[in-house]
């Protein structure tokens, strides 16, 4: 199966992260074939405006964006009776950004806002990752508040956010991209050619997506110009404006 169009089945576009994962490993979210530091969701609360002016309750969504990703964000959405709580995202390590924009797409038909920043846990002070996952496993709700993440908002991180009616950073969040590469789980060996042609047409699909989104497309050249080992670029404040990663207050 050497065709491009059977490669993309199973191909997926991955956001090689522009600062280093979480010193310690979480266990895998799901039994069977779950990566470690696969996305978790969970409700959190914290004082009012704790997420904003009158927030007080959202969903953390944390840890690389995996293949299942999604189907966990529509379980807790569902869960919510009704309830419009905002994201709070925080991604690291390498992302499926194929399912980051279904995350986004989830995101903006269910009305809600997005923030990218980390939810630190009250209850997680002095705990190892392991018993802090354990905490957070069940959903919550759990008492945190919102805070600077230890790992910047990358490519796949805005396309998440993207997704949000409104869009913020936590206070002192920047948004660093570097470069982003394809990677075939079944068929590891994808030749230069078809990398390049994947390449093009996953970047045309994220245009689109962030054109819908309200982003302005030209985001990804500014990714395409960086080569997958490039140094990070930290967008500045104003261009993440000009760009409308974030929305106005």
């Amino acid at each position: 199966m050497s065709s491009i169009r059977t490669i993309i089945v199973s191909a997926v576009l991955v956001f090689v992260a522009a600062t280093a994962a979480q010193a310690q490993q979480r266990p895998p979210i799901g039994l069977y074939g779950s990566p470690t530091d696969a996305m978790i969701f969970y409700v959190a609360r914290g004082p009012a405006g704790a997420c904003g002016p009158g927030c007080s309750d959202w969903i953390a969504a944390e840890g690389a964006v995996q293949w299942d990703s999604w189907k966990r964000l529509i379980a807790i959405l569902d869960r919510q009776a009704g309830r419009k709580l905002p994201v709070v995202i925080h991604i690291w390590g390498a992302s499926n950004l194929n399912v980051a924009t279904s995350m986004g797409r989830i995101l903006r038909d269910h009305g809600l806002d997005a923030i990218a920043g980390a939810t630190e846990v009250e209850a997680c002070a002095g705990k190892s990752e392991a018993d802090c996952f354990a905490l957070k496993r069940p959903g919550g709700p759990l008492d945190a508040k919102v805070a600077l993440p230890d790992a910047a908002c990358d490519f796949a991180c805005v396309l998440v956010l993207a997704g949000g009616v409104h869009r913020s950073l936590a206070e002192g969040a920047k948004v660093v991209l570097t470069g982003r590469s394809i990677r075939n789980r079944r068929a590891p060996n994808v030749s230069a050619e078809q990398r390049e042609s994947l390449t093009v047409i996953f970047g045309e699909q994220y245009r689109k997506y962030l054109l819908e989104m309200g982003v302005e497309p030209a985001l990804v050249d500014l990714v395409d110009s960086l080569d997958a080992g490039a140094r990070p670029f930290v967008v500045p404040p104003a261009e993440v404006a000009r760009l409308h990663i974030v929305t106005p207050p």
